[in-house]
């Protein structure tokens, strides 16, 4: 019996202009945009639309834009009758999975991702940490090598663990450099330092973890109505109280996606569907598996001609 799951973009897969098309045709997608900007007490949509792009990758503003925008896409295929078996997101796209399972409300969820974006920011002052996307490298050597240089010269560990010969790695600025100048030791092909605010997903983010838990308690969490696999364990899950606490850990550990996406596709699924901006998602699976369907639903146009198959 095929099974199909719907997967979420995470940050990175902004763009000015995400969405309008969704805004302008469908009166749920243009609620979806109209209740973010009520909900946070500005023009979000505004901001997705018109830019500037300077503002819109700033975390706080990306975070809620990308689950906004995935929803918004997403209430098409809910009225068309289309039902996953399975939901995931990579990192903050996970919070568009809990919302389609009906853990969160729409309202929470993007109220909770603009201030998650706020605590990652504020938890390690600017320059003190950093990324870098390792290319090539066995999984095991790298992380062996991350220990080695998180005892010696800085804390490194691994960040998101996105498809065979794609591993991101999270630290402080020392730790990183000197994956960058070890890294053809183990393998690597390429280290490429990425632009980004903020050392994501290592034990650098555990401060942004604490102020994240006090917001996520004083939310109502419901079990999940489709089963929801985590970003941190690459397991299904459905207790909303497994759920929170799976949220909190996630800020500072490894996204482990490809898990994810094989721990789904051992469990049948054979057509994922990316819903939200971009193609990151269907470009990493075409790594991890090439037997399964990957339809990339990221248009109004993408979305009629997958459901016109």
């Amino acid at each position: 019996m095929s099974k199909l799951a719907i997967i979420f973009p995470g940050q990175g897969a902004q763009s000015v202009g995400m969405g309008f098309d969704a805004y302008e045709a469908d009166a749920e997608a243009k609620r979806v945009f109209d209740k973010a900007d009520e909900v946070l007490g500005y023009s979000l949509t505004e901001l997705i639309f018109h830019g500037p792009e300077e503002q819109l990758k700033l975390t706080y503003h990306t975070q809620p834009a990308l689950l906004t925008t995935s929803l918004a896409y997403y209430e098409l295929l809910r009225a068309a009758g289309i039902q996953p078996d399975y939901v995931a997101g990579h990192s903050l796209g996970e919070y568009s999975a809990l919302v389609v399972a009906g853990v969160l409300a729409f309202e929470d969820a993007v109220r909770t991702v603009r201030l998650r974006g706020e605590f990652m920011d504020q938890a390690v002052p600017a320059g003190l940490g950093a990324m870098a996307a390792v290319l090539g490298a066995d999984r095991e050597a790298l992380g062996t090598l991350c220990a080695s240089i998180s005892l010696n010269i800085g804390i490194v560990e691994l960040a998101n663990v996105n498809c065979p010969g794609q591993i991101v790695v999270s630290g402080s600025s020392e730790g990183v450099q000197a994956v960058i100048d070890q890294g053809k030791g183990i393998g690597a092909k390429r280290v490429i330092p990425l632009v980004v605010s903020g050392p994501f997903h290592s034990s650098l983010m555990k401060p942004a973890s604490v102020k994240l838990d006090e917001v996520l308690r004083a939310l109502p969490f419901q079990d999940a109505t489709i089963p929801v696999i985590a970003n941190v364990t690459a397991e299904p899950v459905v207790q909303s109280d497994v759920i929170r606490d799976l949220l909190v850990q996630q800020v500072y550990s490894p996204v482990l996606w490809e898990d994810c996406i094989n721990r789904m596709i051992a469990e049948g699924v054979d057509t994922f569907l990316e819903v939200g901006s971009g193609n990151v998602l269907t470009g990493l699976m075409k790594k991890i598996n090439k037997e399964v369907q990957c339809y990339t639903l990221d248009s109004l146009e993408a979305i009629h001609t997958y459901m016109a198959k």
